[in-house]
């Protein structure tokens, strides 16, 4: 009965558990720090999954030092300011991952199926309003070193504005401009049907997954074993797990944003043709270092976010 008790002690916040406004404003702030912290090790993987081999960087420290020597810490954050407006994305998912959990939980008292469903929802939602800025800070992240693999580039009298602000949103406005003049309105969701494809599928394993580590991590540690230092082990277990699995998409979506290219099969026959095997799992050690701080700071984010946030009544009757 104890282990029973045990494994059944961490305990899911529902949605219907929260003080929402409270939520929201934790959550914009949040997800800010998050992305500030990780947002180089996107720049890295984007770099290195468009390169041709190892044209450019061997790998994801030398790429790193490369950037830093040649373009600055500048370099690590090309695109940032434009990659923050997704912000609106990270809330759209979380309440689009709670208010389907709480849809599918009248049809199915399974966890793993809640969190499947939800977190495929979720991601789609999310996609939908991230593809057009992805390509935009892409574009982007490709300026510097990178640039002679990217279809635009930005004007050099953009760079050379007095203000500090110009130059960022100077960027940003020309390239997209370049980006409409080539492609119209679909330029902006080109790589859509691969992102769909890397992130649901992603987002559709990490929950499951998540709370599978989560509930074995449960049964292995001690009783009095804090449950966020469980579910910030879990996170990156599941990241890590869901990446690998995922990888493949995520290199064809990669060269479909940067390289304009339309057909995400064909794409992913040339990849095989050029670079066989090994090609899929391009840029996957950025994407785990991206995505194990990532994890842990969500998953910690998000479970005290949701802590804070409970509604004034549960406060006392939940232990952590």
């Amino acid at each position: 009965a104890g282990t029973m008790q045990q494994k059944g002690a961490i305990r899911i916040i529902e949605w219907e558990d929260l003080d929402k406004r409270k939520f929201y404003s934790l959550g914009v702030f949040m997800t800010l720090t998050t992305r500030a912290t990780v947002y180089p090790a996107s720049v890295i993987r984007t770099r290195l999954q468009v390169q041709r081999g190892t044209a450019l960087y061997s790998g994801t420290i030398d790429a790193f030092c490369k950037i830093l020597r040649a373009e600055g810490v500048q370099g690590l954050y090309r695109g940032f300011m434009v990659n923050t407006f997704t912000l609106v994305s990270g809330q759209a998912y979380i309440t689009t991952y709670e208010l389907v959990r709480k849809y599918v939980s009248h049809y199915s008292p399974s966890n793993t199926v809640k969190s499947v469903v939800a977190g495929g929802a979720a991601s789609l939602v999310a996609q939908t309003i991230t593809v057009p800025i992805d390509v935009v800070s892409q574009q982007l992240m490709m300026q510097g070193q990178g640039e002679h693999l990217t279809r635009f580039k930005v004007k050099p009298k953009m760079v050379l504005a007095t203000t500090k602000h110009r130059p960022t949103f100077g960027q940003t406005w020309d390239i997209t401009l370049q980006i409409f003049a080539a492609d119209g309105f679909r330029g902006f969701y080109r790589g859509y049907v691969a992102s769909l494809l890397t992130y649901i599928p992603n987002s559709a394993l990490w929950w499951p997954f998540y709370h599978f580590y989560t509930e074995q991590l449960s049964l292995l540690a001690p009783s009095q074993c804090p449950h966020l230092i469980l579910q910030a082990l879990a996170g990156p277990m599941a990241a890590a797990t869901a990446s690998t699995i995922t990888n493949p998409m995520d290199v064809v979506r990669a060269r479909v944003q940067v390289e304009g290219r339309s057909s995400v099969i064909k794409t992913f026959r040339q990849l095989l043709v050029e670079e066989g095997a090994w090609g899929m799992t391009k840029g996957l050690s950025a994407r785990i270092i991206s995505s194990l701080p990532t994890s842990v700071l969500i998953v910690v984010g998000y479970e005290t976010l949701k802590r804070l946030s409970l509604r004034a009544d549960l406060i006392e009757s939940r232990h952590w």
